[in-house]
C-alpha cells in the first residue's frame, strides 16, 4: 500500500490539504516552519506526523506555489529552517529538495 502523505477532502478541514494521519493542514505546517520550528520541534508537538509526511507536505506546497505563495521566498525556497542534511538522509531522493525540504548549505548561493 502506498500512502498519500497529503490529502484533500472537501469534508475534512474545509477542503484544505492536510497531512495524513493528522488534523494539521499543509498551511499550518508551513506557518510552524516559517515561525522557526524545525523537524524536532514539529515532531515533538505533533507525534502523529512522520518525517516523510512532513517532507511530502513541503514538496506539495512548493508544487502549488499559487496557493502557498506567502511562504515562497524570492529564490524559490520555502520560508523557515527545513530539514538538516542529517534529518533528510533517510528520505527518498525525490523529497531531498534543497531549499524546499532540506536547508541550503551555508555559503551557497
Amino acid at each position: 500500500m502506498t500512502i498519500k502523505w497529503v490529502k484533500s477532502d472537501p469534508l475534512v478541514m474545509n477542503g484544505e490539504p492536510f497531512c495524513y494521519g493528522s488534523r494539521l493542514t499543509v498551511r499550518q505546517l508551513l506557518q510552524l516552519r516559517e515561525s522557526g520550528y524545525g523537524l524536532t520541534e514539529i515532531l515533538k508537538d505533533h507525534p502523529e506526523l512522520r518525517v516523510v509526511g512532513i517532507a511530502a507536505a513541503y514538496k506539495y506546497a512548493a508544487d502549488d506555489r499559487r496557493r502557498y505563495s506567502e511562504f515562497i521566498q524570492p529564490d524559490g525556497s520555502l520560508a523557515g529552517p527545513g530539514f538538516t542534511e542529517e534529518e533528510a538522509r533517510g528520505l527518498p531522493e525525490y523529497l531531498r529538495i534543497p531549499g524546499v525540504v532540506v536547508r541550503p548549505a551555508r555559503g551557497v548561493g
